[in-house]
């Protein structure tokens, strides 16, 4: 938490010690991204002059400050459907791919330790299992120690597109967690602490003794935090990684929903980790500052072409080059000023 943070502090001072730059870009929403975004964010910064203003809010946030259009474009994990995307006037695209993991602060538990089914994990955010010796997790794990402690769930607090995708793979798993809580960017919890943003579940964990939440891999790598191992889909054990992440959106088909708005949860594929999702972008159709607008879709271009190794070593997954060759054809014919002119024209 101590790397985010400080950047984090480094760009509120930045913002103010120094005068906003005219061209300067300003977004709100998702924490899934936020790693990847601050780190692409300082490159770019350095090579254009050109500077990024990321409020790290949480998905709900991005989609009301986008609705409201008070950023230049959002960032949620949660994609909007064709119709709310037509109400107001937005574009909506996937920016980059990553997991989310269970994370846990057990004694004596190392990361990887632990192996957790979805069946299992529903019933533990159910409260229908409290303690850590349950069966149901001891038939899972029967070389662990574990203790008879109870188990402190954490949560988020916020509207969040980590939850929308936490929540509906568990529904796609458990039909007591489909009928009892569904999946949203907010969903009425059984149990548990509730925390803000990635950030906060990261730290409820690690200052919990007994205690599982759900966060994405970044923020689990950069915290050092205990992940598990999880079984998938086709009933194979695997860890989060970049291989496992991609296996999961290998067969993704990205234009059977306006928007591009697949969910990658349990898809099939012995390697596929099954808590797998895209993270994705707002902006208006028309925006109101098409200045802004064109320096954003340049960062975004820029994040595509050259951003691809600084999210594979926070071990995001870039998206595949023909997504991205059909996304920026697509921000040529939809996204305009307001004399009809495109505010991005590629160079295919």
């Amino acid at each position: 938490m101590k790397h985010l943070k400080t950047m984090a502090v480094a760009g509120f001072l930045a913002a103010m010690v120094l005068p906003a730059a005219a061209m300067d870009i300003s977004g709100a929403g998702a924490t899934f991204p936020y790693p990847i975004y601050a780190k692409w964010a300082d490159a770019y910064k350095k090579e254009t002059n050109v500077g990024l203003n990321y409020q790290s809010i949480g998905s709900g946030g991005g989609i009301k400050q986008i609705e409201a259009k008070t950023v230049t474009f959002g960032a949620s994990d949660a994609p909007l459907k064709g119709d709310e995307l037509e109400k107001n006037g937005l574009v909506q695209f996937p920016m980059v791919m990553g997991g989310i993991v269970p994370v846990v602060n057990l004694a004596g538990i190392k990361a990887g330790d632990l192996v957790i089914d979805g069946p299992t994990l529903a019933k533990i955010f159910l409260g229908d299992i409290k303690t850590w010796d349950d069966p149901a997790i001891q038939k899972l794990n029967p070389g662990a120690k574990l203790p008879s402690q109870a188990i402190a769930v954490v949560h988020r607090s916020d509207g969040s597109g980590t939850t929308f995708n936490f929540a509906y793979y568990l529904a796609q798993v458990s039909p007591d967690w489909s009928s009892k809580v569904g999946f949203n960017t907010s969903v009425e919890w059984p149990v548990g602490i509730g925390a803000k943003g990635n950030e906060g579940v990261s730290n409820n964990v690690a200052q919990t003794n007994g205690s599982i939440g759900y966060v994405e891999y970044a923020y689990a790598l950069q915290n050092k935090m205990t992940y598990t191992k999880m079984i998938n889909k086709d009933g194979k054990t695997v860890g989060p990684t970049s291989d496992a992440f991609q296996a999961a959106a290998a067969n993704a088909d990205w234009n059977s929903v306006p928007g591009y708005g697949v969910i990658l949860a349990n898809q099939p594929g012995a390697t596929s980790w099954p808590m797998t999702a895209a993270t994705f972008i707002l902006i208006p159709k028309q925006p109101q500052d098409p200045a802004a607008a064109t320096e954003a879709l340049k960062f975004f271009a820029w994040a595509y072409s050259k951003g691809a190794k600084m999210a594979e070593e926070l071990d995001y997954v870039p998206m595949p080059s023909k997504v991205v060759s059909e996304i920026e054809a697509m921000w040529s014919k939809e996204i305009k000023d307001g004399s009809g002119k495109p505010l991005h024209v590629t160079s295919n």
